[in-house]
């Protein structure tokens, strides 16, 4: 009679033992490559954000004053989703991804970050669009100053899981960015940056204001530019 080979309990032990020591070890690097790749995503997202911004003021798409100048546009109007504000038509074609015309509560999510468009009130300050795009009170945002002024945040949708660091952009076109170590870090929709978090400290912390570049913003983090 043939002797039935098979492992000891030794062996399957050790065997287990190296799985979970590989696994302790493969785990945490998976994540962090998983983290980078976001953040590196957000960081390349907010410069085609910049881009797309470009292309619709130069443009004049939106001319909800009628001067002739162009104005820069919210996520669901650069993307062709909803009409432009004070008109009745869209962009056409749109200036940036039709997946940016899916927003929600006002944000746009993609790969694992959030992003909030700010335009100018008249008194500079960041007005959101409507919850699920555009702006339905159209001169809740100053036309003139709209010509000139825009701001995108990124942060993670899930902090430490998706991303860690925040990101900034305006239409100076440099992307900045905090490593989000605060007391209540920004994280999904339980805490999201103000709209003047990455504008210099000391100042009125308005969107005609300075940014924090390579410096400590509104919000006491220090924000540099991405290189």
């Amino acid at each position: 009679m043939k002797r039935q080979q098979g492992f000891t309990l030794i062996e399957l032990m050790i065997v287990v033992a190296i799985i979970a020591i590989i696994a302790s070890i493969a785990i945490p690097n998976l994540l962090a490559a998983r983290l980078n790749a976001n953040e590196s995503a957000a960081i390349a997202t907010l410069k085609n954000i910049s881009s797309a911004q470009a292309q619709c003021q130069a443009s004049g798409a939106i001319d909800y004053n009628n001067n002739g100048a162009g104005e820069y546009g919210y996520f669901a109007e650069l993307a062709g989703a909803v009409n432009i504000r004070g008109a009745t038509q869209k962009i056409q074609p749109p200036v940036l991804s039709t997946a940016f015309g899916n927003v929600q509560n006002s944000i746009v999510t993609r790969s694992g970050y959030h992003f909030q468009m700010y335009l100018p009130t008249a008194g500079s300050a960041g007005q959101i669009e409507d919850p699920t795009g555009g702006l339905a009170a159209v001169a809740s945002v100053d036309a003139t100053k709209a010509e000139v002024l825009w701001c995108c945040y990124a942060w993670p949708s899930a902090n430490g899981q998706s991303g860690k660091r925040v990101f900034f952009i305006n239409q100076a076109g440099d992307v900045l960015s905090s490593k989000n170590t605060l007391a209540l870090p920004y994280n999904g929709t339980i805490t999201m940056p103000l709209p003047n978090a990455a504008f210099l400290n000391g100042t009125s912390g308005l969107m005609d204001a300075a940014v924090a570049a390579n410096t400590p913003g509104m919000d006491g983090q220090m924000w540099t530019v991405v290189n």
